[in-house]
């Protein structure tokens, strides 16, 4: 168990008055959580400090090598005032398996869990009333060594930031538009696709940036292979419900194992959908399209839970998804796994950890 020391700021910000204005990432709570490792010694100096920047000397091995991971997560506040996080053994899992790959400790999950909780228990104040908002969490951690030369480092610095965030839906689910992405890959085998850490976005912008120009708001990557099968969105694992049964990409190392993603499959299962993790070829999703089998596609992620796709764009062919609207099941996901998170309904599934 980890010992927290606290330094409380001794000027704390003014909450916004207008929840519905907070939008996402730009404002963030009074504390930071800060932790330490040093090879030898082990992680260390647990603390929870005012919120303010690092001094990093130029040669942090950080900026030089992108020996970094993060993770992302929210806090719940339920309509009796109760504040709660939503699976965050699974984040820390993530961030473990993330950390593995790129040559970096490991923190022990109740360690990991601790320092989130401590932190959203100071900071429960900053937790949104208004229904849809949360408390986003960005767990990181930095190689800090101060040399240049390509190898694991030998101290990091792990830390904890949170940000208040407005509901993804401000007026309703709103379908978007996906562009398949045949040009530019995301991952490919052996690489770090499965990881969240920070090269794979930056690779990922580009691409994203001629979506948007082209009027779509997410990009559809395919397999870095053979650039023939359905892996992920920019932002979101993607599924696909096809004549009655759920096809999704695998997650056998070129995709990121959402932790909404694996909650949506375990509601699905339990519903009574076979659900098909596996290679699903983009000219298949096409012609289910053509034939009317193409019934729903929806995206899971933490920022939106659930973001119902109505059209498909590949080598200049639209595929057209639910007359444009979003489909039964993709709302009947939306609703049950919100309704677990905000506290609406019963948390039959042991996912919900309540901060107290």
């Amino acid at each position: 168990m980890l010992n927290i020391t606290v330094q409380k700021t001794a000027a704390p910000k003014q909450k916004p008055a207008d929840e519905k204005a907070l939008g996402f990432g730009k404002l963030f709570t009074d504390h930071m959580f800060l932790m330490d490792y040093t090879a030898g010694q082990g992680w260390h100096d647990a603390r929870i400090v005012p919120y303010g920047p690092l001094a990093m000397d130029p040669a942090t091995s950080v900026f030089h090598y992108a020996q970094e991971i993060f993770e992302g997560m929210k806090a719940y506040r339920t309509a009796e005032g109760r504040v709660q996080l939503f699976r965050p053994d699974c984040n820390a899992q993530r961030f473990n398996d993330s950390a593995d790959r790129m040559g970096m400790p490991p923190i022990p999950v109740e360690d990991f869990i601790q320092a989130v909780k401590a932190l959203v228990d100071l900071e429960r104040d900053w937790v949104p009333h208004s229904d849809g908002a949360s408390l986003y969490i960005r767990p990181f951690c930095i190689a800090t060594d101060i040399s240049l030369g390509v190898h694991a480092a030998k101290s990091y610095l792990f830390a904890v930031i949170c940000s208040p965030s407005g509901a993804y839906y401000a007026e309703g689910l709103d379908p978007v538009r996906i562009y398949v992405e045949d040009e530019y890959i995301r991952a490919a085998p052996g690489l770090t696709g499965f990881c969240k850490c920070g090269g794979n976005y930056a690779a990922s912008i580009k691409a994203g940036e001629k979506a948007e120009e082209l009027g779509f708001s997410q990009v559809l990557w395919l397999d870095g292979v053979e650039k023939k099968y359905v892996e992920e969105v920019g932002s979101m694992n993607i599924m696909f419900k096809i004549d009655g049964k759920i096809y999704t990409a695998a997650c056998t190392g070129t995709v990121l194992p959402g932790v909404t993603r694996r909650s949506i499959i375990e509601l699905l299962k339990d519903w009574g959908y076979e659900v098909i993790e596996g290679p699903l070829a983009v000219a298949d999703v096409m012609k289910a399209a053509d034939e009317g089998k193409l019934e729903e596609v929806f995206g899971t992620g933490t920022a939106a839970v659930i973001s119902p796709v109505k059209e498909l764009d590949w080598e200049g062919k639209a595929a057209l998804i639910g007359d444009g609207k979003i489909g039964p099941l993709t709302q009947k996901l939306y609703d049950t796994l919100t309704g677990i998170q905000w506290g609406r309904l019963p948390d039959e599934k042991g996912w919900v950890v309540p901060v107290e």
